[in-house]
Parts: structure tokens; C-alpha cells; sequence
């Protein structure tokens, strides 16, 4: 139906059914007027099974794919969809391809960058469209480039490095989100929003003139934050007028619960298989 928008996810932490495979990471799949794009594409051990299980022609029908940043549960599938898909125009910030690493929990260095070799990663970076601004990827669907970080209450950085000795803190310039131009208001789509939910919506809020914000959707990187931090969030998502929540991935079961205290009915799962329709004007 060229009227509407749809989004379905194909990759999450939990599934909605049997026959579907779970895993750590994110991919959403996005039609809008007929034309489809791959947001994120998981670590990549469950993105084509998925797709395959519910019907979804990501190789067939994908005429563009965009990281929302260069951790590798978001981008470990990129190798393999460039393979199936190589004429599909690939959208991320220069940065997504750069090292970056975490520490486990004895302190040891580990990489959370995206996969493949250093070749590959300058390959993909050489023939990808930099979004380094805000950008149309398709008619009404955008992708914010970085995002300014303003909030006093969210920690953007979290306990990621650029180097192996974990000494330089990563400051995640190519956090990046998708919103969507509906008739109901902005559909916003989200990796991590390691920018910080707030900074993001706000900055779309701005850029798309004030329109409201139907539905947010993704992971909200709060598994980690304090209730402090989760409850100035909430009052921010309420003052931005969010009028639906479909939290996934990252948000955290904390922060998740006390969603559902203030959007109640408006806050639902956002599990692969996971199918949501708007209609576009």
C-alpha cells in the first residue's frame, strides 16, 4: 500500500514467535510509498533468517541501507547484505567505521566495533554516503546526522573507547536516528540514541518545524542509568507530546517498567516480527 508507512523488526532481543531467532543487536525494516530501506542490520546471524520467516525481500526490494552508528550489533550484518544487495546505497557518518572497543567486567579490552577487516571497513567507507548532516534517504523518511548533545541528565559517552587501551573515551559522533513524516506526526526510529533520546528528539523536533511526534521506537540506551535519569527522561518525552512508545533493544527492563507507568496502553514491545503501520498523507 503506497499510503502508508511500515515498519517491522527483524532484528531484537526477543522474538514475537517461534521460528524466529533472537539475538543482541537491531535491524527495522522500512517502507514508505512503496520504496524500502534496511535500518541497522544486527550482528548479523538472524537478519536473513528472519527477513525469510516473515516475508520480508530485504535483498530483492532494499534500495537503501543506513547505520545508526559503527557498533557491531548494529552493523555485524553489513558484509553479507552488501554481498545479497550490492546495489543498495549504503548511508552512515565516517565514523561508524573507525575502532572502537568496551571493557568486560575484569577489565579486559574488547571490541564492539563492526566487523570485517580493516579493508573491508575502508571499502564500505569509501563507496557509503556520508551523513554528516541531516539527510532525505527516500521521500519523508530522514536521517538526523549527528545529534547535539544539550541534556545535563544523559550520559552520551557510557564506557566506550576509541583505543584498544581504553584510555579515549568514544564520543559517538555517528549516533544517528531515522524519523519519518507521517499524517499522524514524525515516526522516529532509534538504534541506541547514544546521543541521548532527549537530545535526539528534541533535535528532530526542531528540524521537522515542530511536528509532533507520533511514535518513538528502538533502543533508548538506559540499561544502565539511574532512576533519576529515567524519570527526567519520561517528563521530557511528556513535554515533547510523544504520544506512543515501542521500546527495544538497549532501553533496559527498568526504564521499560516505568514507561509503562506513564504511557501505560501507548507503551507495547517492539519484538522481531514486530509489524507497525501509519498512514502517510
Amino acid at each position: 500500500m503506497a499510503d502508508r508507512l511500515f515498519i517491522t523488526a527483524l532484528v531484537e532481543n526477543t522474538v514475537t514467535e517461534g521460528g524466529l531467532l533472537a539475538e543482541h543487536g537491531a535491524s527495522f525494516w522500512v517502507e514508505r510509498g512503496g520504496r524500502c530501506i534496511l535500518f541497522d542490520t544486527g550482528q548479523g546471524m538472524s537478519l536473513g533468517h528472519n527477513a525469510q520467516r516473515l516475508g520480508i525481500p530485504i535483498w530483492h526490494q532494499t534500495e537503501a541501507v543506513v547505520l545508526s552508528h559503527g557498533h557491531y550489533d548494529h552493523s555485524g550484518g553489513l558484509g553479507e547484505f552488501l554481498t545479497m544487495c550490492p546495489k543498495a546505497v549504503l548511508h552512515a557518518h565516517p565514523a561508524a567505521f573507525e575502532p572502537r572497543y568496551s571493557r568486560n567486567a575484569d577489565g579486559d579490552p574488547r571490541s564492539v566495533g563492526m566487523k570485517g577487516s580493516r579493508e573491508d571497513r575502508k571499502a564500505w567507507k569509501h563507496l557509503s554516503i556520508a551523513t554528516t548532516v541531516p539527510t532525505e534517504i527516500i521521500p519523508g523518511v530522514f536521517v538526523t546526522g549527528p545529534v547535539p548533545r544539550e541534556t545535563s541528565f544523559e550520559d552520551t559517552g557510557d564506557d566506550f573507547y576509541l583505543d584498544e587501551a581504553c584510555t579515549q573515551p568514544d564520543p559517538m559522533v555517528d549516533d544517528q536516528s531515522l524519523f519519518c513524516r507521517t499524517a499522524d506526526g514524525l515516526v522516529v526510529l532509534l538504534g541506541c540514541a547514544h546521543a541521548g533520546v532527549v537530545n535526539t528528539l528534541r533535535y528532530i523536533h526542531t528540524l521537522a518545524g515542530g511536528v509532533p511526534i507520533e511514535a518513538v521506537i528502538g533502543g533508548m540506551h538506559l540499561v544502565r542509568a539511574s532512576s533519576e535519569r529515567i524519570q527526567a527522561t519520561l517528563a521530557d518525552l511528556r513535554a515533547l507530546g510523544v504520544r506512543r512508545i515501542y521500546p527495544s533493544h538497549c532501553t533496559g527492563p527498568s526504564a521499560v517498567a516505568e514507561m509503562r507507568k506513564v504511557f501505560r496502553d501507548d507503551c507495547l514491545p517492539c519484538r522481531v516480527g514486530t509489524r507497525l503501520e501509519f498512514p502517510i498523507a
